[in-house]
C-alpha cells in the first residue's frame, strides 16, 4: 500500500483515536465552571434531603398502616370468636327449650290423666290406706310427684333465661367489635389515601432528583470535555514544537506514512486500556465513568445510571459468559441510599478482576465485587450498548 500523506492535525487526530481518546467538538473555554457544578451539587443535596425526609414519612405511614392492619385482624378474630360463642349459646338454648317442652308435656299428661280419672286415683289412695300413717304417706308422695315436675320445669326455665342473657351479652360485645372494626377500616382507608398522597409527592421529588443528577452529570461531562480539549490543545502545541525543532526547517506541514486505526489490537483491549487511563469524574458517578471509558475507547457516549444500564444491556449471570470489556452491574444494592435507587456498575478487564469508580478508580476481584453488591438483586453482565467487542 502506498504511503498516505496527512496534515499534522489530521495525523494527531488519528493518533489520538488509536490511543483511545475521544475527539469532541471544541467547547468555548469557561462555558462550565466548578462553581456551576458546586451550585448544582448544592441543589441536588437539598432535593435529596427533601426526598429522604418524605421517604421517611412514607415509611412511618407504612409502619402505622401495618400496625393498624394487625389490630383490625385481631378485631376480626374476636368477632369470629364471639360469633362462635353466640352460635354455641343458641344451640344450648334450643336444647333447653326442647327439654322444657318435654317436661311440660310430661306434667300435662299427668294432670290430664288425673282429670280424666275424676280423682279416683287420689280417692283410691286414701281408701286403700290401712292406717293413718299409710294415708299420710300416700298423700305426701302424690304431692311430691307434682312438686318435682314443677321444680324441674323451673330449673330448665332458669337455665334458659341465663343462656338468653349470655347470648344478649355476647351480641352486645359483637356489636361493639363491629363498631371498632368499622372505625379501624375507616382509619386504614384514610391512611392509605395519605400514603398515596405522600407517594405522589415522593415520585415528584424523585423526578427532581433525577433531573438534577442528569444536569450535574452533563455539567461534569462538559467540564471534563473542556479540560480534555485543553489538554489536547496543549499536547498538540507541544508536539508541534517538537516536530518543528526536529524538522530543522524542513516542511513540517505534511506528514507521510501509514497509521493503524487501533482495530488490530482489538476493541476489548481498547476498552481495557481506557479503563486504566480514564480518571474518576467524582464519587457517586460510577455510570458516568463507564460511559467515559467507552467514549475514550472510540465508542458513543452511553447515558443513564447504573440501573438503566443493568436493565438495558446486561443479559447474563453465567460466569462462563463473562468477557473482558463487559459491564458488570446491579440495579440496586443495600449499602448506600444512592445505591438502593441507582445501583452500581463497573467493567470486567479479564483475569478475574474488574474496575469501577467509587470516588477513585478501583481494581477489585470480580468475585469480591459480586459477593458485596448482590444484597438485593443478582449481578449481571453484558455488552455496553449491545456492542460485542472483538478480541
Amino acid at each position: 500500500m502506498e504511503p498516505t500523506s496527512y496534515s499534522r492535525r489530521t495525523a494527531l487526530k488519528i493518533l489520538a483515536a488509536a490511543a483511545g481518546l475521544t475527539l469532541v467538538p471544541a467547547i468555548p473555554a469557561g462555558a462550565i465552571t466548578q462553581s456551576d457544578i458546586d451550585k448544582t451539587e448544592k441543589e441536588l443535596a437539598s432535593a435529596q434531603a427533601e426526598y429522604d425526609e418524605v421517604q421517611a414519612q412514607l415509611e412511618e405511614i407504612a409502619e402505622q398502616y401495618e400496625a393498624l392492619s394487625q389490630e383490625l385482624a385481631g378485631t376480626l378474630s374476636s368477632i369470629d370468636e364471639v360469633s362462635g360463642q353466640i352460635a354455641e349459646t343458641e344451640k344450648q338454648i334450643e336444647e333447653k327449650e326442647a327439654e322444657l317442652a318435654e317436661k311440660r308435656e310430661t306434667l300435662s299428661r299427668r294432670i290430664r290423666s288425673a282429670y280424666k280419672s275424676g280423682g279416683d286415683e287420689a280417692l283410691s289412695a286414701l281408701l286403700m290406706a290401712e292406717s293413718f300413717e299409710e294415708l299420710s304417706s300416700n298423700i305426701y308422695y302424690l304431692d311430691k310427684i307434682t312438686e318435682n315436675d314443677r321444680t324441674l320445669i323451673e330449673d330448665v326455665e332458669r337455665l334458659k333465661g341465663e343462656l338468653e342473657q349470655h347470648r344478649a351479652d355476647l351480641e352486645a360485645e359483637k356489636a361493639e367489635l363491629e363498631e371498632l372494626r368499622a372505625e379501624q377500616e375507616k382509619k386504614l382507608s384514610e391512611m392509605q389515601a395519605k400514603q398515596e398522597e405522600v407517594q405522589t409527592i415522593l415520585d415528584g421529588l424523585d423526578d427532581d432528583v433525577q433531573a438534577l443528577i442528569a444536569k450535574r452529570d452533563e455539567e461534569l461531562l462538559q467540564l471534563a470535555r473542556e479540560r480534555e480539549e485543553q489538554r489536547k490543545r496543549e499536547e498538540e502545541a507541544r508536539k508541534a514544537a517538537e516536530e518543528a525543532a526536529a524538522a530543522a526547517g524542513a516542511n513540517a506541514g505534511n506528514v507521510t506514512g501509514t497509521y493503524a486505526d487501533g482495530s488490530t489490537s482489538g476493541s476489548q483491549a481498547r476498552v481495557v486500556a481506557a479503563c486504566h487511563s480514564t480518571p474518576s469524574p467524582g464519587a457517586g458517578l460510577c455510570a458516568m465513568w463507564v460511559s467515559m471509558v467507552f467514549s475514550n475507547a472510540g465508542f458513543a457516549y452511553g447515558s443513564g445510571n447504573a440501573n438503566d444500564m443493568y436493565n438495558r444491556w446486561t443479559s447474563s449471570s453465567d460466569r462462563s459468559d463473562l468477557k473482558p470489556g463487559m459491564i458488570v452491574a446491579v440495579s440496586t444494592h443495600s449499602h448506600t441510599s444512592a445505591g438502593r435507587i441507582y445501583g452500581h456498575i463497573g467493567i470486567y478487564i479479564g483475569g478475574g478482576v474488574m474496575m469501577d469508580n467509587i470516588g477513585y478508580i478501583r481494581t477489585i476481584s470480580v468475585n469480591e465485587w459480586i459477593n458485596y453488591y448482590s444484597t438485593t438483586v443478582t449481578p449481571r453482565w453484558g455488552w455496553f450498548m449491545g456492542i460485542k467487542l472483538a478480541k
